[in-house]
């Protein structure tokens, strides 16, 4: 048994003392985003600090609990808070969770995140169902020795974002009146954002989005061969002619702004998996 298949059995095996739940959909709430936990009739809650090889959450607005329960009449486990590369943690650590999840049973990976957006037609405060990715962290969960239990060596990538799961959010967000955007999400490792020509540069290269997380967890998911459904918050504007200085604060006030059309979408989506 390889090192990475030994930490994932010592995960679930807490994870099932501490909880009877058999999840089969697992959710990432990304920053400002955790408002869909309040959703879930919970079933547990259990901190990352109880779960073994779980790195610990240190950024601001993510609670750092793994959460059980039923959301839209769908078994779910949710993270509460995810970890990034600029926390200084390897991409293995990253992903880990998301092993956990398809280890415990879960066949379709949520994942949220909030970002900056590069298309001059997106607005601050819009949702993107994200339909690819452009990997530019500067590393990949899979590189080192492959566990053939977990995925293949050379897992093909021709769709990352699950075309149905996709046509499925845009269905429910016309039904909900909810406005949508679909695109390109681009991963950069931070924590600084990004300068004008920078920008520039992940425009022309095909982005729509930028954010710092979202792709090693998907590289995985599409490893573990799971479905996956990204949702994007756009937080700030990121055109480099018309450039304004932004914080962490502004953008939280724009995600908390926008989360209960996260959540509503979400879960209607879930709902009808």
């Amino acid at each position: 048994m390889s090192e990475l298949r030994q930490q994932i059995q010592e995960a679930t095996d807490v994870l099932r003392q501490k909880n009877r739940l058999a999840p089969e959909i697992g959710v990432i709430l990304g920053t400002g985003l955790g408002g869909l936990a309040d959703e879930i009739e919970k079933e547990a809650v259990i901190p990352y600090t109880e779960i073994p090889h779980f790195p610990v959450s240190t950024v601001e607005s993510h609670a750092g609990r793994l959460i059980f329960g039923h959301l839209g009449g769908k078994r779910v486990m949710a993270m509460q808070g995810r970890f990034h590369y600029y926390e200084g943690y390897n991409m293995k650590q990253i992903t880990f969770p998301v092993r956990v999840m398809k280890a415990l049973g879960c066949h379709t990976l949520v994942v949220s995140n909030a970002c900056g957006g590069l298309n001059p037609l997106f607005t601050p405060g819009d949702l993107m169902i994200i339909t690819d990715h452009i990997n530019l962290l500067g590393d990949n969960p899979l590189i080192g020795p492959n566990d053939d239990t977990l995925g293949p060596r050379f897992p093909d990538m021709s769709e990352p974002y699950t075309k149905s799961l996709i046509a499925l959010a845009e269905q429910v967000a016309l039904a909900e009146k909810i406005r949508v955007q679909k695109g390109v999400y681009v991963a950069l490792s931070g924590p600084n954002l990004e300068t004008r020509a920078e920008y520039r540069f992940l425009r022309t290269i095909g982005a729509d989005v930028v954010g710092m997380s979202t792709a090693p967890e998907v590289i995985v998911a599409v490893h573990a061969s799971m479905r996956v459904l990204g949702i994007s918050v756009i937080t700030d504007s990121c055109l480099p002619d018309a450039l304004e200085a932004v914080d962490i604060a502004k953008i939280l006030k724009i995600a908390g702004e926008a989360e209960p059309k996260l959540t509503k979408l979400m879960k209607k989506v879930i709902e009808k998996m």
